[in-house]
């Protein structure tokens, strides 16, 4: 079957590879949709970071090149043995995360934490960019009636933005700005309103993503290349948001997110990152604010499916493109690099 394997930075290659058959405790699904994620153009133009090179991953036992893909979902066609609550036929979306389950986090409930954490398409796996995976059968998770395949390939990210809501300290009423509007801080102004905050302020370069920000419930946005955007927040709120989110990975809007907020407010660290990045501490230190970071998502995908079922997080908002597996690296990678209008693109596995 074809597959998008990373073979290193600048390195995608779509190519022929074995078909999986699931061992015990494994579904294999034919995929349907699979998004491009930010993590994986982290990959694609640094890599690696998550992607083990030169000594398998501990949990799923694979290194590079793997077959790349973790937002995706499709329909179940082979059962493994063992495997209950399942049937072939059920459209699953994927939570692609490998936890030991025995380490303290894990011991916890806080898997995504895991010490030994990794993702199914980042970390090896029969992942996404294919046209058949399997998967634990713990990573998928039945979609309901009426969901759209698409909308199963936007479950895991917006899985990330509920899950950054809702372990920041916004409490409903609150104000709230997000610097970044890329997908997943798209899905974390519409986590913030389903949260209840009474004003979001968009930061973000691109004229699209400010359009569609304002398209999804934006209170303002603002355009960090012509307006100081710590300025334009304090101006709007006369003290500082409550919580800011940081969504971008570039290294000096960690400082604008920190600066925006308020005395004893939060800065809450979505992306990851590919480079250090600094701040000066006597601004957290002299208003007693919090850093915070988070990492994937845990105990979440039916909240997310059913906010998708009420009408959140939409894939005819967010999706600009759509594209064939073979295009992934022309149309998909290098179109993320060079457009900054797309938003999210969706690969459509081969047939």
């Amino acid at each position: 079957m074809k597959a998008a394997r990373w073979h290193g930075a600048k390195d995608i290659r779509v190519e022929e590879i074995e078909e999986p058959s699931p061992g015990a405790g494994e579904v294999k699904l034919t995929v349907a949709w699979t998004g491009i994620c930010g993590s994986d153009l982290h990959e694609y133009l640094a890599g690696p970071i998550f992607v083990p090179v030169g000594e398998d991953h501990p949990l799923s036992h694979a290194q590079a090149p793997i077959t790349m893909g973790h937002e995706y979902c499709g329909e179940i066609t082979e059962l493994g043995e063992g495997v209950e609550g399942l049937n072939v036929g059920d459209r699953v979306a994927i939570e692609p995360i490998f936890a030991c389950g025995t380490c303290a986090p894990c011991r916890d409930g806080l898997y995504n934490l895991c010490e030994k954490l990794g993702f199914m398409g980042l970390s090896g796996g029969n992942a996404g960019f294919a046209a058949y995976s399997v998967v634990p059968a713990r990573m998928a998770h039945k979609m309901p009636e009426g969901l759209s395949l698409e909308q199963g390939a936007l479950v895991e990210p917006a899985a990330v933005a509920l899950h950054a809501v809702r372990i920041s300290q916004l409490k409903a009423g609150d104000k709230a700005a997000v610097f970044g509007a890329g997908p997943i801080g798209l899905l974390v102004l519409e986590a913030l309103r389903v949260a209840g905050a009474s004003e979001i302020h968009v930061v973000e370069p691109s004229e699209t993503r400010r359009t569609r920000a304002m398209e999804l419930g934006a209170t303002s946005v603002i355009d960090p290349t012509n307006t100081d955007p710590v300025e334009a927040i304090r101006s709007a709120t006369g003290i500082g948001v409550d919580v800011a989110y940081e969504v971008t990975g570039v290294p000096q809007v960690l400082a604008q997110t920190i600066d925006a907020t308020r005395h004893e407010g939060q800065a809450l660290i979505v992306s990851i990152w590919e480079s250090e990045a600094g701040f000066q501490p006597n601004t957290v230190v002299l208003k007693e604010r919090t850093i915070k970071g988070t990492i994937a998502y845990r105990n979440i995908y039916p909240a997310v499916m059913e906010l998708m079922r009420q009408g959140w997080f939409s894939a005819d908002r967010l999706v600009t493109k759509r594209i064939a597996l073979d295009d992934i690296v022309s149309e998909g990678f290098d179109a993320l690099v060079a457009e900054k209008s797309q938003v999210k693109i969706l690969v459509q596995a081969p047939a």
